[in-house]
């Protein structure tokens, strides 16, 4: 089994291919990816929030998210938490995705 830090390395690769529907960029770059956790048993719990509460492609992008990082090689199973706070705002987001999106 491949170790935490292999696993995580893999889980940040596989965050940045979903995308919300209406935003040319990837979730993890967005900021919202709150917490990845994994366990000893590589059993990986993810709290992530959205752009808005109510947002329309929230069951979606969620599933889409506990589905890729399930996965990944040496997971075991993949848990998503949709949470709200803190309330995400356009500071969390990398400075990739600022300047893709016109904030720089």
């Amino acid at each position: 089994m491949a170790n935490t830090l292999e696993i995580e390395e893999k889980i940040v690769k596989m965050l940045r291919t979903v995308y919300d529907p209406e935003i040319p960029v990837n979730v993890y770059d967005l900021g919202l990816i709150y917490k990845v956790e994994v366990d000893d048993d590589a059993n990986i719990v993810i709290d992530m929030t959205l752009t808005a509460p109510n947002c329309p492609a929230a069951d979606f992008i969620a599933e889409d998210v506990r589905q890729k990082v399930a996965s990944i090689e040496g997971a075991k199973s993949a848990t998503v938490n949709l949470v709200f706070e803190p309330e995400w705002n356009k500071d969390m987001m990398s400075e990739e995705a600022k300047l893709e999106l016109g904030f720089l």
